[in-house]
């Protein structure tokens, strides 16, 4: 998996939680917004090469 598509699943991840959350489903909502944050996180700590982060690879 390259970075665009990355970028794209993080993007329509983070969006899907956006459009559940107008919706009213906070749970689920919340859930995405995670996810999206947790893999945005992975994503940038693993090109900076940092020990001990989780990696796509």
């Amino acid at each position: 998996m390259n970075d665009l598509y990355k970028d794209i699943l993080i993007g329509a991840v983070f969006v899907i939680g956006l459009l559940g959350f107008i919706s009213g489903e906070f749970i689920i909502s919340s859930t995405l917004f995670a996810s999206a944050a947790i893999a945005s996180n992975i994503k940038v700590n693993s090109k900076r090469g940092k020990a001990g982060q989780f990696s796509w690879d």
